[in-house]
């Protein structure tokens, strides 16, 4: 879908929400370590998580310790690599891993191929591998040409790219099937799915999402399968923080209401 897409309305009753983090709950930096969820924000998803009895995850490139540690001191349900590695409501895990021997040789061959282009950075995740270009951009055909050489002499593997970023990862493994996953699961299951992200990996999650009738929001400009859009970070953040606020104001609106309704047929 095109730029023309607006800003998604403020939702209550019976959702799961799913969040992507780089360039969503966050930022964009030029290292990924200068990452960060302000307070406020952290503090509105877990009131979201505790008014939607914990169908909130959050569905990301980046590992699930990196995860744990950008959203304390709050634990949600997460998706990390893609969804290469998931940890559900109950902090059960389920992973997909690559053989030792393979992650071994890709980890050599891929270092000693990025150690000729100054700028450019590995980053091992155990079973993927991301190669950063952000600060050497120059060499994007390079590091590109390198990727898709490795997937190709690995059937196994498959690319997944991304902003200044290029992933190898397990086949068949991408936020979608996390989605999915999860939606198969409580508290998740039976509620409509509400997922944010901004990059392309981004969109095997929204193409989910619309099958299941759910609300899919892209962040920034672009192409994209999402049905609404928020332009920057700091607008989602400010729909995020409004939403809880939103859901809580209504569950407290309900409450009264039954309480009033109690309170009249005792009368009576």
């Amino acid at each position: 879908m095109a730029d023309t897409l607006t800003s998604p309305p403020l939702l209550s009753d019976d959702f799961a929400w799913f969040f992507d983090l780089d360039g969503t709950l966050a930022t964009i930096r030029p290292h990924p370590d200068e990452v960060a969820v302000p307070d406020d924000v952290l503090h509105a998803l877990n009131q979201l998580s505790l008014l939607n009895q914990g169908a909130l995850a959050l569905i990301s490139g980046r590992s699930m310790a990196e995860l744990d540690k950008l959203a304390e001191p709050y634990r949600f349900p997460l998706a990390g690599v893609h969804g290469a590695e998931r940890r559900d409501i109950h902090g059960h895990t389920h992973i997909v891993t690559l053989p030792q021997e393979l992650v071994q040789t890709l980890h050599a061959q891929l270092a000693t191929a990025l150690s000729w282009l100054p700028g450019t950075e590995l980053e091992a995740k155990g079973m993927a591998f991301a190669l950063h270009y952000r600060q050497a951009p120059q060499y994007q055909p390079q590091v590109q040409a390198l990727a898709e050489q490795v997937v190709r002499d690995n059937p196994q593997l498959s690319l997944q790219p991304g902003k200044c970023v290029v992933e190898i990862k397990p086949r068949g493994i991408h936020k979608g099937e996390a989605i999915s996953a999860f939606m198969h699961e409580a508290p998740f299951a039976g509620r409509t799915p509400v997922f944010f992200g901004d990059d392309l990996t981004d969109e095997h999650g929204f193409e989910v999402v619309n099958q299941l009738k759910g609300v899919s929001v892209k962040v920034g400009a672009g192409e994209t399968k999402a049905s609404w859009r928020l332009a920057t970070v700091p607008d989602v953040w400010e729909w995020i923080i409004k939403a809880a606020n939103h859901q809580q104001e209504k569950q407290i609106a309900q409450t009264n209401r039954r309480t009033e309704y109690g309170s009249l047929d005792r009368s009576l």
